[in-house]
C-alpha cells in the first residue's frame, strides 16, 4: 500500500485596488526561505485549529497590516505539484477589491516589505503567483458585466468620469460612453450628491455615490445587470 503524501494547505490574497487611472495589486517581499526577497502577494499556510477565510484575513492582516471587509473565494491552485519547492502544497486563493488611499500596507511577519504595484508594472513574482493574479483579473473583468464594482474601487464621491476609466482600465478597451453612462443612471445604481469638482482644465464635474441598498434590491429581485 502506498504511503499517503504530506500535503499541506495555504491560502493567498489578492488585493485589487484602483488609483490614478491604474488598476493596482497589493505584494510582499518574502523574508525567509528560498524564496527570500522575491515579491509574492499575501499568504501562508492554514493553521490546525482555523477556517480558511480566517486564515487568509489574518495573513493578510499579520503580513501587511491590512483588513479588508469582505473577500471571495476565488480558486484552488495545486495541478502542479512543483508549484511551491518546500513541499507538495495546495493553495485556495482569495480576492478583495478596496480602495487603496485609506490602506496603507505595513511588512510584519514573514514580509520584509509591502506595496502597492500598478498591475502593468508588476514585478516577477514567488511560485505560481503570476497565475494566480491572472486568474484573479479575469474573474474581476467577468464580474464587470454584471456587479458595479466601482463600489470597493473608487472613492465614496465620484465623477462619472472616474467610473468610466475604471472600467475602460479593467478591460483595457474604449467603452460606449453614451450606452454605459444610460445602463447606471437607468438602474438607479448612482445618486447625485449635489456637489461638484473641478476636474483639469477647471472642467466642472458633477459628483456621485453609488446606492447600495439600491443594488441589494436588485439583487433580491433577481434582477440581471447588463452593465458594460
Amino acid at each position: 500500500m502506498a504511503a499517503i503524501p504530506e500535503i499541506r494547505l495555504a491560502v493567498d490574497a489578492i488585493v485589487f485596488g484602483y488609483k490614478s487611472g491604474e488598476l493596482l495589486v497589493l505584494l510582499i517581499k518574502r523574508r525567509f526561505g528560498s524564496t527570500k526577497g522575491s515579491w509574492a502577494l499575501p499568504g501562508g499556510f492554514v493553521l490546525k485549529h482555523e477556517g480558511l477565510t480566517t486564515a487568509v484575513h489574518r495573513e493578510l492582516k499579520e503580513e501587511t497590516g491590512i483588513t479588508v471587509s469582505w473577500m471571495e473565494q476565488l480558486y484552488t491552485f495545486g495541478d502542479d505539484v512543483h508549484r511551491d519547492p518546500r513541499s507538495r502544497v495546495i493553495s485556495v486563493a482569495y480576492f478583495a477589491l478596496v480602495c487603496p488611499s485609506t490602506l496603507e500596507p505595513q511588512a510584519n511577519t514573514d514580509a520584509s516589505d509591502a506595496q502597492w504595484f500598478p498591475l502593468e508594472h508588476m514585478p516577477t513574482l514567488a511560485f505560481d503567483h503570476s497565475v494566480i493574479v491572472s486568474t484573479a483579473l479575469a474573474r474581476l473583468r467577468a464580474k464587470l458585466s454584471y456587479q458595479p464594482v466601482g463600489f470597493e474601487l473608487l472613492d465614496k464621491e465620484f465623477p462619472f468620469s472616474d467610473l468610466e476609466t475604471l472600467y475602460s482600465t479593467i478591460l483595457e478597451r474604449p467603452l460606449d460612453r453614451r450606452n454605459f453612462r444610460k445602463k447606471f443612471m437607468t438602474l438607479g445604481l448612482l445618486k447625485s450628491t449635489g456637489r461638484i469638482r473641478r476636474l483639469g482644465g477647471g472642467r466642472p464635474a458633477q459628483l456621485f455615490r453609488f446606492d447600495r441598498r439600491k443594488y441589494e434590491q436588485l439583487q433580491r429581485k433577481g434582477i440581471l445587470l447588463d452593465l458594460t
